[in-house]
């Protein structure tokens, strides 16, 4: 049991420290058919970071899907991977996991100008600053919303929005027989597309180097990811808004982001 504590500390504490990017991190992307499907959650910078095991008050929503069929992921306290799943049939397989809020505090604006210079929310200072939040010290909440793309079998079939709070949706599918290399996403919030949205993408090529790229959706919200073959992708994208409450008292949060993400692989062909 105090393995059990401390592993648990160190995760939360792991967890409330960083506010970089978020995936699911499959072990492999192309799984035979009758094969596990396994993927860690991760948590870090440049397509690299610590591994999160699976705990059900870090989460609202951890599903699995293929076709038109979707179950929670069910796991046991502290597994890793996190995702360790046998599914009958083959497809493609959508991994959708949402987290339970988390909370960051700046104590140097110069560091929330960076971020909001990083993510492009040209307006965020001087909101802040019109607003009168603290610049000497304040909190912001935030969230995850991340799926993965899995080809099992064959890998057919197309993803579609499954009702997060922000997304990404894959237009097309890197696993399909007529992938023509070319990605494209649909980037949303509310179940609405995001016009003129900024997406970053991770791109990591099999030797394991890491090009970092940014692209716009258009007035549609659908964004297109230059892709090569091999390579493994998590673009993500990143909603900013008032926190509910913000400015309510001195501790309450007076930002929220919401962060999406997808991870994909483009198969050598």
């Amino acid at each position: 049991m105090s393995r059990l504590f401390l592993v648990t500390a160190l995760t939360l504490g792991a967890h409330a420290a960083c506010a970089h990017e978020f995936w699911i991190e499959p072990e492999k992307y192309q799984v035979e058919t009758g094969e596990n499907i396994i993927a860690d959650l991760r948590n870090g910078q440049q397509f690299e970071g610590i591994d999160l095991a699976y705990f059900a008050n870090r989460f609202s929503r951890f599903d699995i899907a293929i076709g038109d069929q979707m179950a929670p992921v069910e796991g046991r306290m502290g597994d890793s991977p996190a995702l360790q799943v046998s599914l009958p049939g083959e497809g493609l397989v959508i991994a959708v996991y949402e987290e339970t809020p988390a909370t960051v505090t700046y104590t140097e604006w110069d560091k929330f100008i960076a971020f909001a210079k990083h993510k492009d929310f040209p307006d965020a200072i001087a909101d802040h600053e019109a607003a009168g939040y603290s610049k000497e010290k304040f909190t912001e909440t935030y969230t995850r919303h991340v799926k993965a793309l899995i080809a099992l079998g064959d890998g057919e079939g197309e993803d579609h929005a499954f009702g997060l709070e922000t997304e990404f949706v894959a237009l097309t599918n890197p696993y399909a027989e007529d992938f023509n290399g070319e990605m494209r996403v649909s980037v949303q919030y509310r179940e609405a597309p995001r016009p003129d949205a900024q997406v970053e993408v991770f791109d990591r090529a099999p030797d394991g180097t890491v090009t970092v790229s940014t692209t716009r959706t258009d007035d549609e919200g659908n964004a297109v990811i230059p892709v090569t073959p091999g390579h493994e992708y998590l673009p993500d994208a990143v909603v900013l808004r008032p926190a509910e409450g913000a400015g309510s008292s001195e501790t309450a949060p007076v930002w929220e982001t919401l962060w999406a993400a997808l991870t994909f692989a483009v198969p050598s062909r």
